[in-house]
């Protein structure tokens, strides 16, 4: 594959990324003395790449990226004590969880099935905008219940919202997590872990603005509507990273170069943004399909699956209407669900704690429906206490750490995405 600049860069490292696509055996437009220096130290600019400039800020952006995925609906998710209010015969919080998953589940199966002929930046792009606007259509539902009580229109109006936010879910999370797993492992890391820090945050900022407001009159209206203001804004960052930094950062440009050497059609329009077009032919590679993959990881897809049955009947529903015996507890008791969901993601850096048998895996999953008939009990007859240290254990043990032949079914827009979610 050929790859055309429109302007050739003066920094010495982009060109040193560039110049490691004649190593496929592929034609650069590069000066001789540039290849001349690919042929000489192909292993060393491989190595370079690992430390390369840019790396340190790709892994903070894929971190914020990774918290947009998430933020507005565990935005929604936090507001959830305002919700209850407005909607006291609604089962809000289990209702929108319900209306949420089929839209961004059926979304990721059509995007899975075809995932190779999709642009993945429109893809991106298109959910992180999507995530913006119908934030703002939150702030506007939210704002337009000023009797303090809502009414079936308005919570028919958070349940589309709901629904647009599973769409938008699966166009970015799907994207982001196919085009990320073309770069360095680090860059997931960060991304998966930018998705547990956006139930973190948006709890801390949920008990923020809970308690600025808490004496006011309206307070828990006007801590949701701030809230919900502090969400928009940070889409439109998120959207404004992606289109624009992202991109350009050399690393980043160096992994899809080379993803579209190896035959990768997503990621044209991508290098065509930062003046790199992809011509001719590519080194193509023997490519598993779907049902192959899925096979070949069965354990993990049966693991993933235990692990979001179970939370989902735990969270946010049960933690929100069946155990908070007030407002102030319920938050404080989710908020320590996701300060150990960020934890536990983690975990697999420590080398004494990371677990990379799959029956050591699956051992793990299934122990955590032994907290079941706990959870009862504490809700029940136990204290607070007792029902946040359930909480923050059940969390901390859903986190695995799989081994690297997992991600070969990451490698994908869609596919990867739509494995976790099943």
């Amino acid at each position: 594959m050929h790859f055309v600049h429109d302007q050739i860069s003066t920094r010495e490292l982009e060109e040193r990324f560039m110049a490691v696509q004649c190593s496929d055996g592929h034609g650069w437009t590069g000066s001789k003395d540039e290849a001349h220096y690919q042929n000489e130290n192909s292993k060393s600019s491989s190595s370079e790449v690992e430390g390369a400039d840019g790396k340190f800020a790709a892994m903070v952006v894929c971190w914020i990226l990774g918290n947009g995925v998430l933020f507005t609906w565990s935005s929604m998710l936090r507001i959830i004590d305002y919700y209850l209010i407005l909607f006291p015969n609604y089962h809000p919080s289990r209702v929108l969880t319900l209306v949420y998953q089929p839209f961004a589940f059926g979304t990721m199966a059509i995007l899975a099935y075809h995932e190779a002929k999709l642009n993945t930046r429109k893809r991106n792009l298109s959910g992180y905008t999507l995530f913006f606007l119908s934030s703002m259509a939150v702030l506007i539902l939210c704002k337009s219940s000023t009797s303090g009580k809502g009414g079936l229109g308005t919570f028919i109006g958070i349940c589309i919202v709901s629904g647009v936010f599973g769409i938008a879910d699966a166009l970015a999370q799907g994207g982001m997590i196919g085009d990320i797993s073309l770069m360095h492992p680090d860059f997931m890391q960060s991304f998966l872990a930018g998705e547990a820090a956006s139930g973190a945050l948006t709890s801390v900022l949920r008990l923020i603005t809970k308690a600025i407001f808490e004496n006011s009159k309206d307070g828990l209206r006007k801590g949701a509507i701030m809230f919900f203001a502090i969400s928009i804004l940070f889409e439109l960052l998120c959207t404004v990273l992606y289109a624009f930094m992202f991109p350009k950062l050399p690393i980043v440009k160096y992994y899809r170069s080379k993803a579209a050497s190896e035959g990768s059609k997503t990621v044209t329009a991508d290098l065509a943004v930062v003046g790199i077009q992809a011509t001719g032919e590519s080194k193509q590679f023997e490519r598993k399909g779907m049902k192959r993959l899925l096979w070949e990881n069965k354990d993990y897809a049966l693991d993933l699956f235990l692990i979001y049955i179970l939370t989902l009947a735990i969270y946010p529903g049960f933690l929100s209407e069946d155990t908070g015996k007030h407002s102030l507890g319920m938050l404080v008791l989710i908020a320590m669900y996701n300060a150990w969901d960020l934890v536990g993601r983690y975990v697999p850096l420590i080398k004494s704690l990371k677990m990379e048998s799959r029956k050591l895996i699956t051992g793990s999953v299934c122990a955590r429906f032994v907290l079941i008939p706990a959870f009862y009990f504490a809700a029940k007859y136990g204290t607070q206490g007792w029902m946040i240290m359930l909480t923050s254990f059940f969390e901390f043990l859903c986190h695995e750490s799989p081994p690297t032949d997992l991600l070969n079914l990451l490698r994908s827009d869609a596919a990867g995405a739509f494995y976790l979610r099943v």
